[in-house]
Order: C-alpha cells, then structure tokens, then sequence
C-alpha cells in the first residue's frame, strides 16, 4: 500500500491474539526505529520491553507482553520530535501486520519508567504495545472507540487554510496538496482531538505548509505539551506523503506571522 493508504487503514489496536511477538519482527522494529532520524535533531533512545519481566501493565491492554518505549532529555521541541519518529515506527508496524496505539497515561508508569531506567532531566512520552491484532476487539476498546469517536475526522475546511486563517482550503484549492493534507487530516492524536492546522501558502519559489496547535484546555502542564506530540506525528504524516508524491518537503521553523485564532500557535513548516 502507499502511505495514505498505510494512515488510512491503520487503526489503534488494544486486543492482540495470545501469541508472543515474533523475534524478526520485533528485530525489525527495533532497527528500524533506533535509524530514524527526526527534523530536531534530538537523540531518542528505544526498548523493547516485557510485561511479565519488567512487572508492567495498562488496564486497556489485553493479548500482549510485548511494549516499545522511548526516552529522551527534555528539551526543546522534544514532544514534537517523539511523535515524528514514533509514528514512523508506528506505520512500520502496521506494515508488517503488527497492532499498536499510543498509551501515556493508562499504564502503570512509575514500572515502564524503571524499565527504561528514566532519569533526572529525561522523559518518557509515549509507550506502545505490540502484538497481532486480534479478529475481535474487547468490549472496552470498542466503547473506548465509541467514546472518542475515533474513526471521525475533522472536515478539511478546518484544519486547512489557503494563505491565511480567513480562508478555508477546499478540495479544489488544495490541489497538488491535497493528498497530503489528507495524510495529516487522519493521524491520530490524543483523545483524537486533532489539534493541527495547516496553513497552505503558494508563490513563485513553491508551496510553503505553516502548522500550527490548536491547543485544548489539559493538556500543557507548563512543562510537557501532549498535543506538541500529536503535532509531530502530523508534520511525520505530511513529510511521508509529500515524499512519496515525489516532492523534495524542506523542514523549517520560520514562524510567518500570521493573524491567528484564539489558542493557536505557530509549530513549524515544510517547503515544497
């Protein structure tokens, strides 16, 4: 499948068949993600972690024993460095038919951070379990789904713009781009709030895409930003998609100053 249609079929798995993680496959993600690199820079470091040896839990969980974990310093952009990289783990999974979804607060996380022998100035954002999908779902995951109402995408008119937050991108407006504003539009994020926004804007040099959070009350303790980490896994699916369109995406932080709504800032941008 190409990558849009990677984002699209993928969906959160919390109910795996009762079979171990096979060891090639679990070599292979490990690989994979340690090579990832991220548009900051920032080094992560990742395990693979046994529930059973590590003494670990979620309560959302049921089939697997098998988590991957990753932490890093707390610095600067490191939310939206994680979640870059950690979904292009993500998507690699699913390509090889493995389950996964984004736990960070339903787990037991004093365990998962001993695991990862988390230390002063480090932290760990994110865990995932990895499994084979289950044929059914657990009657908790389906009403967690139903809850959050996670297959429902926020329309294109208002997590996209044409040259300004006036202005609502429409299909035919997006053009070239839309496909890659579609792979934005279906990340997922937490409690599937989809702070994103994208603001398209064309001249003579090529298409600049400026993203900005659309920030929700609870999620930003002064210290950690959740949906900066949601705001990663969006710039990941856009630079994915437009690389597979056979454009050249350039990654910048150049804030272009734009009038924006109440609750919205400036994250980064892609040229292409």
């Amino acid at each position: 499948m190409g990558i849009l249609e990677t984002i699209k079929s993928r969906r959160s798995v919390r109910t795996f068949e009762e079979l171990p993680l096979r060891p090639e496959d679990a070599k292979k993600i490990l690989e994979f993600v340690i090579r990832v690199e991220n548009p900051y820079d920032i080094p992560i470091t990742w395990k693979l972690l046994d529930a059973k040896k590590d003494g670990l839990s979620s309560p959302v969980v049921v089939g697997t024993d098998t988590f991957i974990a990753g932490k890093m310093s707390r610095v600067p952009h490191a939310e939206e460095a994680f979640g870059y990289t950690f979904e292009k783990a993500v998507l690699f999974a699913e390509e090889l038919g493995i389950g996964t979804t984004w736990i960070a607060g339903t787990m037991n996380r004093d365990a998962f951070e001993k695991a990862m022998d988390v230390s002063e100035g480090e932290v760990m954002p994110c865990v995932s379990p990895l499994g084979y999908p289950a044929k059914k779902m657990s009657l908790r995951e389906s009403m967690m789904r139903k809850g959050v109402k996670a297959d429902s995408r926020l329309p294109l008119g208002e997590i996209s713009f044409e040259g300004s937050f006036d202005k609502p991108m429409t299909e035919d407006a997006a053009g070239e781009e839309f496909n890659l504003i579609e792979a934005v539009r279906y990340a997922p994020s937490a409690v599937n709030k989809q702070p994103w926004r994208v603001v398209l804007c064309r001249d003579a040099d090529g298409c600049r895409a400026h993203f900005y959070e659309k920030k929700s009350r609870g999620y930003n303790d002064g210290k950690w930003d959740i949906q900066k980490i949601d705001m990663g896994i969006a710039l990941c699916h856009f630079e994915l998609a437009a690389k597979e369109a056979g454009r050249n995406p350039s990654f910048e932080i150049s804030d272009p100053g734009f009038i924006t709504p109440n609750d919205t800032s400036y994250v980064a941008s892609f040229r292409i």
